[in-house]
């Protein structure tokens, strides 16, 4: 067992006498930008696929290979970011994904095709998702205790508001330029960063040793039980799940090597993703944890456009002023959060954040169509003044109490389960929408008959209102106006469900906080062991 459990010695962080240097923090710095490109990217492009569509003369089907590409890349890479951050150091590794990235952007904005244009997103996802875990490790290795909780606020605003001002930058890019401005805006911060953290992020030392033992049989079943997994879960609901023969052979991949993977790197000397970080109680919970907040994050960005375009009718530019309160509220809440982190329990933060977030989609899901601005403002409020609370507390019990070499590694399992949770909770939410439209249009239905008083006044008034619009038939015209309408209250009912049953995983989640170990603020260690 000790040979199992035995791992390569982590390059000791260069720190100077008085903390962390100058230019470890512009490293850093540039670090953070460089997170806010990658996690910025997957929303600000898929708010104008339809524009890329055009553009690339594409299908429909087609076009959402350029989200899967790049979402299937970056969770394969994620994972084993850890190991090559320890082989590379954290130096070579961010400046080479930043350097890949915009490289990539840049042949994204010249695709001519749509096959180069998914070839391009998939290395794109590739140099993005190496670049996510490693800023996250930082925190936690470069920063002193003190520093920790700050620096966790500012990765957290990152990571929480770049997926809410995603689609309103895309949407606005596309409309006053086009759609290549999505991928072009990428090419001075993306040159700025890699200069940055080439030439100052000096943390640690590559482990040449690494590269002379790779595990390349393990990267082979992470590499297949990953991708295969985020493929079955973004296109399950398009192909009806195991209706379709293409899901069913991929599950089966999936399920394979997610067995052969999980058993070579819990039996060899030198895996390459150390799963035995889950051993470690604090960051087992915390990884759930990341889980249900990335299901819930990533919903939520789903379903408040859907509600507002489909529902509310509203364009891009009007559904951007509602859901920018937000981004505005978790501003807000990083301020709050950063003050009572020095003084209040981790947990009971955490509890408070995820009470905050449940109650906000319950009231969400408590709107009709006449709900107008200040009807949409407060679930939002509530939060968008959650995600801190929840994040920084997350962040903290999940990788605060774990030894310096330990946490490159575990860092990358920790925003794996992140992203696996939005995957989840967008196939689950696409899956469920589309049932419960057809039963609540269903039921619906069975009360606007020609028997019901209520139907029939409303159709009479439809049709003696089209009459006078020199329709050919106004009678058909009021019937289809008749079916509009019912089909909109049927999608009220629906988006209102899937706001109530978030808001049920979200309280469901603090049955868990009995399993979390204090941690203390001073020296970010659990207490109680």
């Amino acid at each position: 067992m000790a040979a199992v459990l035995e791992a390569a010695p982590a390059p000791e962080i260069q720190k100077s006498p008085g903390g962390v240097t100058p230019e470890q923090w512009l490293g850093f710095t540039g670090m953070v930008f460089g997170i806010f490109m990658a996690v910025l990217d997957i929303q600000i492009v898929a708010s104008s696929l339809e524009q890329i569509q055009a553009g690339l003369s594409a299908t429909r089907e087609e076009i959402t290979w350029v989200q899967t590409a790049y979402l299937v890349a970056e969770v394969v890479v994620i994972p084993l970011s850890g190991w090559l951050g320890r082989a590379l150091s954290t130096r070579y590794l961010f400046a080479l994904a930043c350097g890949g990235f915009t490289l990539m952007s840049l042949c994204c904005a010249l695709a001519w095709n749509l096959p180069s244009m998914v070839v391009f997103r998939a290395f794109q996802g590739l140099f993005g998702g190496a670049m996510i875990p490693s800023v996250f490790a930082m925190i936690y290795t470069l920063f002193p205790p003190r520093l920790q909780p700050v620096m966790g606020i500012v990765v957290g605003m990152v990571v929480t508001v770049a997926p809410t001002a995603g689609p309103v930058l895309g949407g606005y890019l596309t409309e006053v330029v086009s759609w290549k401005a999505l991928f072009l805006i990428n090419l001075l911060p993306g040159l700025l960063v890699t200069l940055s953290t080439w030439l100052f992020l000096k943390v640690d030392d590559p482990d040449w040793t690494l590269l002379k033992r790779i595990d390349f049989l393990g990267i082979l079943y992470i590499v297949i039980f990953l991708g295969s997994a985020q493929f079955v879960l973004e296109e399950g609901v398009k192909e009806e799940w195991f209706e379709s023969r293409e899901i069913v052979f991929f599950t089966v991949v999936a399920l394979v090597s997610g067995i052969a993977m999980f058993y070579r790197e819990l039996t060899i000397a030198h895996p390459i993703v150390d799963l035995w970080a889950f051993r470690n109680r604090n960051f087992a919970v915390g990884s759930i944890f990341s889980l249900i907040l990335g299901s819930g994050l990533y919903t939520i960005i789903y379903l408040m456009p859907v509600y507002l375009a489909s529902v509310k009718g509203l364009n891009s530019l009007q559904i951007g002023q509602y859901v920018m309160v937000t981004g505005l509220f978790q501003f807000v809440s990083a301020f709050a959060a950063g003050m009572l982190v020095k003084v209040l329990d981790s947990r009971l933060m955490l509890a408070l954040g995820l009470m905050l977030f449940g109650l906000g989609c319950w009231l969400n899901g408590n709107l009709t169509h006449d709900a107008g601005y200040w009807e949409f403002f407060w679930p939002q409020a509530l939060r968008g003044f959650a995600m801190m609370f929840c994040f920084l507390p997350i962040n903290t019990l999940a990788l605060g109490t774990l030894p310096h070499e330990e946490v490159k590694n575990a860092s990358g399992l920790y925003n794996l389960m992140r992203n696996l949770g939005g995957a989840i909770g967008l196939a689950v939410a696409n899956t469920l929408m589309i049932q419960l439209n057809k039963e609540n249009y269903a039921v619906l239905r069975e009360h606007v008959t020609p028997a019901s008083p209520e139907a029939r006044a409303l159709l009479g008034g439809l049709t003696q209102r089209l009459s006078g619009a020199a329709l050919p038939d106004a009678e058909l015209a009021a019937l289809k106006q008749l079916y509009g309408l019912t089909m909109r209250e049927a999608e009220v009912l629906t988006l209102n469900t899937m706001f109530h049953l978030l808001a049920l995983v979200f309280f469901a989640a603090l049955l868990l906080m009995p399993w979390v170990i204090k941690v203390s603020a001073d020296d970010g260690k659990a207490e109680g062991h």
